[in-house]
């Protein structure tokens, strides 16, 4: 494995298709003026910037988040082949590596406009804490929504240089989904967690308990998602995507029951990533019609 598909795998890559598309539709709704306030106009400098930002921020905090959980992921059947505990990458290339994204992130976010150079700090405050949460508090799983709830805002204030209700409704759509895949994927873990002492909700709450919380999130994630769509869109196409996502959720509860756990693995990336890029599509082209 090369030295660049290692660092892919150490931050999972991939997984950008969580929060990417919702930062990309909070981008699109603030040059195009979903909110009423005027279109700013697409500038593709700023849009260059906000990628650079986005990819910057989620490798310092995934290679972060794999740094700290170092020795209990080396203690972790499902875990001991990820890059640092395996050593395929060493603990300093890792450091390295975080600590290089932090300051790209940093600094393109102060070269795109004072109010996002000012905030930059908090949110690489919030993306890196997320990883000690798990240790004191089983709402390490909202922790980590909120982290990926920052897209959409930091996208906006880019383009407007403040804040907005659009991306702050988004921002909540955001924190529930995540927190509630999440929970679902923490169920692989359950039994290892409560070995570890670790917090997390199936840990704390049981695996019916812990599913029925990632419900309830999921269901305060489709209320925002039609918070929005009354608030900001007209047109029948950004409903398709609202019940393409509906349909991805109501999907991954399906397969995540207490007698499926192995199926949650596999299908987490896949159902997660649809839910996001469909929505997210669906609404940028309702906007653009």
């Amino acid at each position: 494995m090369n030295i660049i598909a290692k660092y892919a795998s150490l931050v999972k890559f991939s997984h950008t298709v969580f929060a990417m598309p919702f930062a990309l539709m909070s981008y699109a709704a603030a040059t195009m003026g979903a909110d009423g306030g005027g279109a700013a106009g697409l500038r593709w400098t700023t849009l260059l910037m906000v990628l650079l930002c986005l990819v910057a921020a989620r490798n310092a905090a995934m290679s972060f988040n794999r740094i700290a959980d170092r020795d209990i992921d080396g203690r972790n059947p499902r875990t001991t082949q990820r890059e640092i505990p395996s050593g395929q990458l060493s603990l300093r290339a890792a450091r390295w590596f975080c600590m290089a994204n932090s300051v790209i992130f940093v600094a393109a976010a102060a070269l795109i406009n004072p109010l996002a150079g000012w905030l930059s700090p908090v949110a690489l405050a919030l993306l890196l804490g997320y990883s000690y949460t798990k240790r004191f508090t089983w709402a390490s799983h909202l922790a980590l929504g909120l982290a990926l709830a920052i897209a959409p805002v930091g996208a906006w204030i880019a383009v407007r240089g403040a804040f907005g209700l659009f991306p702050i409704v988004l921002a909540g759509v955001v924190l529930t989904w995540v927190g509630g895949f999440d929970i679902i994927y923490s169920l692989q873990d359950v039994d290892f967690d409560r070995r570890e002492g670790l917090h997390s909700a199936p840990a704390r709450f049981t695996v019916a308990g812990a599913i029925a919380i990632s419900m309830a999130l999921h269901v305060l994630s489709l209320a925002g998602v039609v918070v929005v769509g009354m608030l900001f869109f007209s047109g029948f196409v950004y409903w398709i995507g609202a019940l393409l996502f509906a349909s991805t959720l109501v999907a991954q509860h399906l397969i995540a029951t207490p007698k499926r756990f192995a199926r949650i693995g596999p299908t987490f990336t896949l159902v997660n990533g649809a839910a996001s890029i469909c929505y997210c599509l669906c609404a940028m082209v309702a906007m653009w019609i």
